[in-house]
């Protein structure tokens, strides 16, 4: 018999900033995403569709065949969104041995359409929310993953790399679609303490809001329980900072989306509470 699975805590919109400023991290609820954001949930299932066109991510390092993707870039303020020059997406995470971890590179993707209501609105209320935790930064440049994990391979790794920090200022992690499968927990830890907590994302649009510089995330496996069993999600990156270390925004360049990560912190499983 399987286990049951952790409910995340869920915070009111209301109490999103104050709890990411506490503690690292919040989980709104599906409903309270759509409140937040201003976004109706149909605004939001209507960019459902395009998961089932991702394209093969053939980066993986581990030689699976499970992750399908594709990204863009904005950069985004509370009452505006500009969808800038897409580049290929090298953010390439890094173990403390320094050796490369199994994620993806150098691929070029078709650009997520930042016009749709559903996205627009996403990514303003992330930038008011993150301008809020952070007063200093005027705009957020942006990096919109599609991700679809499946069991093609037997099972699929949402985080091949293991725990780690994204190497930006704040991530927000959408569960899109889980059909046909179990596992997939989310694991949040703190970056420097002891405390951890692990939960599992089961409705569609349940959103997790992380202070990258606080918390080290991670998304166990998953397996099959019926045929074509997957996880979709929707991972918004933003960084406050335009330059990078090997290249700068300007006008005539648009947002630079093949920066490197900084390094990554693996957490062992003996660590996991």
């Amino acid at each position: 018999m399987n286990a049951p699975l952790l409910a995340p805590t869920f915070t009111a919109p209301e109490q999103l900033v104050p709890t990411v400023r506490d503690r690292g991290y919040a989980v709104l609820s599906p409903s309270d995403v759509a409140s937040w954001s201003g976004a109706p949930i149909a605004a939001l299932d209507a960019m459902r569709p395009d998961w089932d066109s991702l394209p093969p991510d053939a980066w993986l390092k581990d030689g699976g065949r499970y992750r399908r993707r594709r990204h863009s870039c904005f950069v985004v303020t509370p009452e505006s969104v500009e969808q800038v020059a897409h580049r290929a997406h090298s953010a390439i995470p890094w173990s403390t041995t320094r050796r490369r971890a199994g994620c993806s590179a150098g691929s070029s993707r078709w650009p997520l359409d930042g016009g749709a209501p559903g996205m627009g609105a996403l990514l303003r209320s992330l930038a008011r929310t993150c301008a809020a935790l952070r007063p200093d930064a005027p705009r957020w440049f942006v990096e919109a993953h599609q991700f679809r994990i499946d069991t093609t391979d037997g099972i699929g790794r949402p985080t091949p790399e293991g725990a780690h920090r994204d190497g930006v200022d704040f991530v927000a992690v959408l569960l899109v679609a889980r059909e046909g499968v179990k596992g997939g927990e989310t694991r949040v830890f703190e970056a420097s303490g002891p405390r951890g907590e692990r939960f599992t994302l089961t409705e569609p649009w349940t959103m997790m809001l992380l202070d990258d510089a606080r918390v080290i995330h991670e998304s166990t496996p998953i397996q099959p329980t019926s045929s074509e069993g997957h996880r979709d999600t929707l991972v918004i990156t933003l960084r406050a900072e335009g330059v990078s270390r090997r290249g700068e925004l300007t006008k005539a360049q648009g947002f630079s989306c093949d920066i490197p990560c900084q390094t990554k912190t693996r957490v062992m499983a003996r660590d996991v509470a």
